[in-house]
């Protein structure tokens, strides 16, 4: 056993192949990051003010717009510092502080999607007994268990990988710290933790995927055998959105983490679009194509105004 000098810091190395263009890479995060925020927490006092909104399909949009206003907070500020010329140092416990919320937040929002594709699901293929099926207590009792299980999920992840020593170098391939690029700078064996690693993302994602994809499977059944063009429509319609940004997630989660082979500049183009950029389209995306939603924003707005002109 060598002496082990336990590193007390981390260097964020920053996007590779970026030089000279900080200031514009800073302008466009910096861009996306304020749609972000005023984005989704509009969207969420539509759900809260609106009592037409109330149901279970927006409850659960509800918790997707407060999972996207803190996801791209993880690594967002600290990257535009560094853009901007500060320091791109990162402290031992600020590093596992942002693998740990990343893990949390994007678990959470992979278990959210499964819920709310269920909830298409009773919605479409059981009308009748969809009050039922998606009760108040049901309702609270999937968010909650997202919740908690995303806290377990990134628990064990950052126990992992923080109980291996390290002892140099200290230099983070990323904009932040995750997995793949923290273990190659471990100074102990990491067989375990990638192997559980490896094995505990690829788990929960696929299992999550694969319950999408059957929700969706019967959706699809259930939309065809509507004699109506203008109800196939509709159905259509109210899926649409939550697919779209389905494919939107799972995308970045496949590229990063389940490829043989690692890229470090594609893996940080790829993050900085699911960290940031997809965050910053939810809104769009559940807003355009549902009226209900566009009713409500355009209320907020409208007291909104009437407010800040008294």
């Amino acid at each position: 056993m060598r002496n082990c000098t336990p590193v007390t810091e981390f260097f964020l190395m920053g996007l590779p192949h970026t030089a000279g263009l900080e200031k514009v890479l800073f302008v466009l995060l910096l861009a996306f990051y304020l749609l972000t925020l005023p984005g989704n927490l509009l969207i969420l006092l539509a759900i809260l003010t609106s009592s037409n909104l109330h149901t279970p399909m927006y409850f659960f949009l509800g918790n997707l717009s407060v999972l996207d206003i803190f996801f791209p907070s993880v690594s967002s500020p600290k990257m535009m510092l560094y853009l901007t010329g500060h320091s791109h140092t990162i402290s031992y416990q600020g590093c596992a502080s942002q693998l740990f919320f990343y893990h949390f937040l994007g678990c959470a929002e992979c278990f959210l999607y499964t819920v709310m594709a269920y909830d298409r699901f009773a919605a479409i293929c059981h009308p009748l007994r969809y009050t039922v099926i998606m009760s108040s207590w049901v309702c609270a009792s999937m968010a909650v268990a997202t919740w908690m299980g995303s806290c377990l999920h990134a628990s064990v992840l950052t126990f992992l990988i923080f109980k291996l020593p390290y002892c140099g170098p200290n230099e983070v391939d990323n904009f932040f710290c995750d997995i793949p690029v923290m273990l190659p700078l471990a100074c102990g064996d990491t067989y375990v933790a990638q192997t559980v690693s490896f094995i505990n993302v690829g788990l929960v994602a696929l299992v999550c995927f694969l319950l999408i994809l059957t929700s969706y499977s019967h959706i699809v059944i259930s939309i065809l055998k509507i004699r109506s063009s203008e109800g196939r429509r509709r159905a259509f319609s109210t899926c649409s959105a939550h697919f779209t940004s389905i494919l939107l997630f799972y995308g970045p989660v496949v590229l990063i983490y389940l490829r043989p082979a690692s890229s470090p500049w594609l893996d940080s183009v790829v993050q900085v679009l699911n960290n940031i950029v997809t965050p910053s389209l939810n809104p769009l995306i559940y807003s355009l194509r549902n009226k209900e939603v566009k009713v409500a924003l355009r209320r907020v707005l409208t007291q909104g105004m009437h407010t800040a002109g008294e």
